[in-house]
């Protein structure tokens, strides 16, 4: 199977490296500047996102869209809110039995879609899977042990990616439930950022670990209501991602938050809880269902409150029962 990885970051680079230690194959990292794509792919090092990393000898940096032509797998790797573009820009030269690959996590704003919802729109008539779960690029492309989730609602597709994927230290497990795939790597960007707020705030770590369960309760509630099963929201892509981004400053929406709490100017990195936390809030409106936690990071993200007042607000709602 031949990957085509389009999205030059950090994770994309990552995951070109795994890509190509897994088929043996060359695999094209396809970027946007070409000039950029030209430096990474003389100096073999992509400087700006993984200045460490070394990339695979079969990888192959480079900025001509051509390439997407002869992929049997695209792995998506462009932040949520620029997927419909990314996609429709490709839509022209993806083959038809090729199957796409979401490698983000958040939900579209305006449409309130979760990226494989998108997918569907933008590359109508393509098989679509979400790879989602706890994995830091850079803890990927230094091939240290992580497991992901695969989901495609074709078992036997997500089976075969999961095998051009997977290397003696990267363990893609299959799943065809995508809407708790989706759900679980979006609503956990959001939850790391009020994760960081507590723990920035110094309130502590049994606030910090009560954030997390209360927040992981919220999204089960719209997972379940959406359709999602249970075991997916509580494995790799579900409590798994969220154990590993609200529990490290490696985690862009954990240091966000940690930002906001200790009252220092926010990081200059894309944190998609930001960019995702209002949409995650509307889908769950749209539901009837209440995400206090989810909602407390909208309102200290758009300076409606502090994270003291939010905090406080949080404390004084009614003590019911836990389930």
């Amino acid at each position: 199977m031949r990957v085509v990885v389009v999205g030059a970051g950090a994770w994309g680079t990552a995951l070109a490296n795994v890509a190509a230690e897994a088929t043996d194959r060359e695999t094209p990292l396809l970027g946007r500047d070409a000039g950029r794509m030209a430096e990474v792919a003389e100096t073999r090092v992509n400087a700006e996102r993984l200045p460490d990393i070394r990339l695979h000898p079969k990888v192959l940096p480079t900025a001509d869209h051509d390439v997407v032509r002869d992929a049997d797998i695209v792995l998506l790797v462009s932040p949520t809110q620029a997927l419909r573009q990314v996609a429709a820009e490709l839509a022209p030269l993806v083959r038809r039995d090729a199957i796409a690959v979401t490698c983000c996590k958040g939900v579209e704003q305006g449409t309130l879609e979760l990226p494989h919802e998108v997918l569907a729109e933008s590359l109508p008539g393509l098989r679509h899977a979400i790879l989602s779960g706890p994995s830091f690029a850079e803890d990927v492309a230094l091939g240290l042990p992580t497991a992901v989730t695969l989901a495609c609602v074709e078992a036997d597709a997500a089976a075969r990616i999961a095998e051009s994927l997977a290397t003696r230290t990267f363990r893609p497990y299959w799943s065809d439930d995508v809407v708790g795939a989706a759900l679980g790597g979006a609503a956990k960007n959001v939850l790391a950022i009020a994760a960081g707020a507590v723990a920035g705030r110094g309130l502590g770590l049994s606030a910090v670990a009560a954030m997390v369960a209360r927040g992981f309760a919220e999204l089960a509630r719209l997972g379940l209501v959406l359709g999602a099963r249970p075991e997916t929201l509580a494995g790799l892509s579900g409590l798994g991602d969220l154990v590993l981004t609200t529990s490290s400053t490696k985690s862009r929406n954990f240091s966000l938050g940690l930002a906001l709490g200790r009252g220092e100017p926010r990081p200059n990195k894309l944190a998609e809880g930001a960019a995702t936390v209002e949409a995650l809030i509307g889908l769950a409106a749209e539901h009837g269902v209440d995400m206090p936690i989810s909602s407390a990071v909208a309102d200290v993200l758009a300076e409606r409150v502090s994270v003291g007042a939010a905090v406080a607000n949080l404390l004084a709602r009614p003590l019911r029962a836990e389930v």
